[in-house]
């Protein structure tokens, strides 16, 4: 009979393996965090609201403190007007930035593009809003002409914008600035712009030209994926909202002497010490370089695929590329995300140009057969 230490060894041969072959996922590799397993012996919850204080006290708060500080620099939040909290991810991030809107706008209308991540809709449903699908372009960004015309036959109401800033299969972003200009022009003064920046929200500073998605831009709030460009072994997000947003929402709990603020309560004190220690480790400087690479192994592969004969593109500064599907064998070893005759790579940090060429090769040789 297979031991406990046998099982562990097999499960994590089997997952090492996996882990040097998956293209289709944004989600980094190249990190370790040997040097905080003795954190996993700590009971650590941030329950309540990370710039409160509590009766409990086995908590990361000064560290998750020091991670929204970051984020919210790099989005150029307005000084003392931001609040946030680490989450567990940019679902999460996402269905609190819509709660916020509905809190401060009940009556009025969503809007989000048909390629907009799978959640929202769940999102939506549970908060009971009314929404309105718009039609986006072949490439998968807003149809801004649809937007316009469905926001003017609803006047009346007022607006939540729901903006993807990188969408699921083809990282197409909405721009904040031409929504904006939308806005203006129909004399819409209730309104409410959620950014969802999940996998390039932490890169977004460091790509050129900038993607319109911060709080410069517009947005009332903002969900990032923490797990995605940096690297993380566990799934967790970070949201940021205007402050006065979340003010009127928040009410304090005696029994934990903290404010509730958040949608889960108690929360995972590991992924703020975690992202911090990934974001202390690569610094500003870091982060530049790590997005500089890989946006040059994104132009090798795109190069590469067009000289074996695929047929690819991509958006402006993309880290994803679209390519025909290619054979079920070869979506499976790769873990290629596919949608109908569509499936994705990604280069994310950790992806090298031996495991393109591992692609390549596989579906050549398919190609032949």
């Amino acid at each position: 009979m297979e031991s406990l230490h046998q099982r562990l060894q097999t499960c994590l041969a089997e997952l090492e393996e996996r882990r040097d072959s998956y293209l289709g996922y944004p989600v980094a590799r190249d990190f370790s965090f040997s040097e905080l397993a003795d954190f996993l012996d700590v009971p650590l919850n941030n329950l309540g609201d990370p710039f409160s204080d509590s009766t409990w006290q086995m908590a990361t708060r000064e560290l998750e403190r020091e991670v929204l500080e970051l984020a919210a620099g790099w989005m150029r939040a307005p000084t003392g007007e931001w609040w946030g909290y680490v989450c567990n991810g940019g679902s999460e991030g996402n269905l609190y930035g819509l709660y916020l809107a509905r809190e401060l706008f009940p009556d009025a209308v969503a809007y989000f593009s048909q390629a907009t991540h799978y959640s929202v809709s769940k999102n939506l449903h549970l908060l009971n809003m009314r929404h309105i699908m718009i039609r986006a372009d072949e490439h998968g960004e807003m149809d801004y002409e649809d937007l316009r015309e469905s926001i003017r036959i609803n006047r009346d109401k007022p607006v939540i914008i729901f903006a993807n800033i990188g969408t699921t299969m083809t990282e197409a972003r909405d721009d904040l600035t031409r929504i904006r200009a939308i806005l203006d022009e129909l004399a819409v003064s209730q309104r409410y712009i959620h950014a969802d920046a999940a996998f390039i929200g932490l890169a977004a500073p460091f790509i050129e030209p900038r993607p319109a998605c911060d709080f410069e831009d517009g947005a009332d709030s903002i969900s990032i994926s923490g797990h995605k460009f940096i690297g993380c072994p566990i799934p967790c997000g970070i949201v940021l909202a205007r402050k006065h947003y979340v003010d009127r929402i928040a009410r304090s709990i005696a029994y934990i002497g903290s404010l509730d603020t958040t949608i889960s309560g108690s929360r995972n004190g590991l992924t703020p010490l975690l992202l911090w220690y990934r974001l202390k480790t690569l610094g500003r400087e870091g982060m530049r370089q790590r997005v500089e690479q890989a946006l040059g192994v994104a132009d090798w592969t795109e190069q590469h695929l067009r000289e074996a004969g695929i047929p690819v593109w991509r958006n402006e500064q993309a880290f994803t590329l679209v390519f025909p599907r290619p054979a079920d064998t070869i979506v499976e070893r790769f873990q290629l995300a596919s949608e109908g005759q569509w499936s994705h790579l990604i280069c994310v940090p950790g992806v090298t140009r031996d495991m393109i060429q591992a692609l390549v090769s596989s579906m050549r040789e398919d190609a032949e057969q």
